[in-house]
């Protein structure tokens, strides 16, 4: 699971709300364009991002690889018909293109995980969505980016020992159940460890935040980004 690294990175001085809106711009772009010249333009946005947060494609890979599994089996499954049962290879190519855009999306999704610390990420949302509302949100995105990598760890280190008890001897029903039980009992553990640490630190729902600013920096990529979400009305194919 990918999480925030420090580092001195161009990206790592942009400010958290200018990252946000250039994926929100990709994003659209990436969704609404159909031609393969944009797809390829877009292909090279996403990997001058990754290269210039200093992340490896194959580090994403790794982290996404279940995502990346059911994008590549997707193709196969869209071809077949059960009524009439038959192939029809022509739908691969739709199935296979959705999936080529969401791999753009979890690229530029991880360029930002990993230079964006969970607290700026938290004042960008909790500033910009009012109430309550925006508050829960940006309680949830900190919960979840600090959490869920303990959550994989805890299941990456179940596996490990069901292994070293020989459990590769065991049917994949036996072992799926181990790991889901184990799974859902640190999962209860964890939540109860947070229970206590946020009382314990006098949780509020409205703490101090890091203060958030535009530099020179991040205009040209709100720029960009301004000019990605339009750009289907552009005219671009």
């Amino acid at each position: 699971m990918l999480s925030y690294r420090p580092g001195e990175t161009v990206v790592h001085r942009l400010d958290p709300r200018s990252k946000l809106l250039f994926q929100l711009g990709f994003a659209v772009a990436v969704f609404t364009h159909s031609s393969a010249t944009v797809l390829g333009g877009l292909s090279i946005v996403a990997v001058v991002a990754l290269g210039l947060c200093r992340l490896s494609p194959v580090t994403v890979a790794r982290a996404y690889w279940f995502l990346l599994l059911l994008l590549a089996v997707a193709p196969i499954i869209a071809t077949v018909r059960f009524l009439p049962p038959g192939i029809e290879p022509e739908h691969a190519i739709p199935s296979a293109v959705a999936g080529y855009r969401v791999l753009l999306i979890l690229c530029l999704s991880g360029a930002f995980v990993v230079t964006t610390p969970v607290r700026g990420t938290r004042a960008a949302v909790q500033r910009h969505v009012p109430g309550r509302i925006g508050q829960l949100l940006g309680v949830g995105v900190g919960l979840v980016f600090r959490l869920f990598p303990l959550l994989q760890s805890d299941l990456r280190r179940t596996q490990l020992a069901i292994d070293a008890r020989a459990g590769g001897q065991r049917s994949t029903v036996d072992r799926t159940q181990l790991l889901v039980t184990a799974g859902l009992r640190r999962i209860l553990e964890r939540g109860e460890t947070l229970g206590f640490a946020l009382r314990a630190r006098c949780f509020a729902w409205n703490p101090t935040l890091p203060a958030l600013s535009f530099s020179r920096l991040d205009y040209p990529v709100v720029a960009l980004a301004v000019v990605l979400a339009v750009s289907p009305l552009l005219g671009f194919q």
